[in-house]
């Protein structure tokens, strides 16, 4: 008698483990915003959060992790994190291009389980609303007359608005002092306060355009934003310079791929959420949504393809 009860307790435990597996989430998840508060990815993933908290029924938390780049925070989740789907991380462009300047502890394409793409930047240049600089041009020809005296801030070394600025520069002949910070919050308050002449940067800047502080001189897109339809982009400058660096969520390698679909799925209802595309609207930034599967297969082919810009600038790590 004590046998068959036994074995009827086992055969409870063995149907209850099965519904516990499938009990995700069931605690709070954190995704790592590798930029600093207040800047234009912290925007827009705090929003995105607390939708997606609603989808999953567990609330995420953003937990801000700047520093070299933005890859601080996505080489955590890669070397510490376990695979679970309870630490995840926004992965950037800079992501797949800073590991050719510089030697890195993890790789961008092994280490990671890609989730979901999400959206692209728009990257724009911007002044003050007093400075000199009418135009664009009037920006060029100043770096072209003074070699290494026109300031400007960005996210840091190796990111797309260092990079367009480093082929800017190699386009025109124009030499810039590049001054890398942390994030673009940082660099906005740094131009504020006068300490660089210019910011190249996502559209964080957007706000201070709106409200008359900064004026934008150019954008990097493929056409004018909707937003400040006036300003002209690079190639309309004659410039061949087009920069969107999309972004979207990833984890650590090894994640279960039920739990990857269940996020997968929770962030997709988000991306088609009008309220989501309202802050989207606001950053001036459009849709890239990926599937996990298209999301890694870009995540290779942008690594290598990476290397051979990385080459041409001659910024390639040795």
């Amino acid at each position: 008698m004590k046998s068959i009860a036994r074995k009827l307790a086992l055969l409870g435990l063995v149907a209850v483990l099965p519904a516990m597996a499938q009990e995700f989430p069931s605690r709070p998840i954190s995704l790592i915003c590798p930029w600093p508060v207040g800047g234009s990815t912290d925007t827009h993933l705090r929003r995105f959060a607390e939708l997606a908290g609603k989808q999953l029924g567990q609330p995420i938390v953003i937990e801000n992790r700047p520093g070299a780049g933005g890859t601080v925070g996505p080489g955590s989740v890669a070397q510490t994190a376990k695979p679970d789907g309870y630490t995840l991380t926004q992965m950037h462009l800079g992501t797949l291009r800073i590991p050719h300047t510089q030697k890195l502890a993890w790789d961008p394409v092994r280490d990671f389980t890609y989730i979901i793409g999400l959206s692209g930047y728009t990257f724009g240049v911007v002044v003050k609303s007093d400075s000199p600089f009418k135009s664009f041009r009037d920006l060029l020809d100043y770096a072209k007359a003074n070699p290494g005296k026109m300031s400007y801030g960005s996210t840091g070394t190796g990111t797309s608005p260092h990079l367009l600025m480093e082929e800017v520069s190699a386009k025109t002949g124009a030499q810039f002092l590049h001054v890398p910070f942390k994030g673009n919050a940082d660099s906005t308050q740094a131009l504020l306060g006068g300490h660089v002449m210019a910011q190249s940067d996502s559209s964080g800047w957007g706000r201070f355009v709106d409200a008359g502080q900064f004026r934008l001189l150019v954008t990097f897109g493929t056409r004018r934003t909707k937003r400040w339809p006036s300003v002209p982009t690079a190639t309309d400058l004659g410039l061949d310079v087009v920069y969107s660096s999309p972004y979207g969520i990833a984890g650590p390698r090894g994640m279960d791929a039920r739990v990857v679909k269940i996020l997968h799925d929770g962030f997709k209802k988000v991306l088609d959420d009008p309220e989501h595309q309202k802050v989207l609207d606001q950053l001036d930034q459009e849709l890239w949504y990926r599937s996990s599967e298209d999301y890694a297969t870009y995540a290779r082919e942008t690594f290598r393809n990476e290397r051979a810009l990385i080459e041409r600038l001659g910024l390639l790590a040795k």
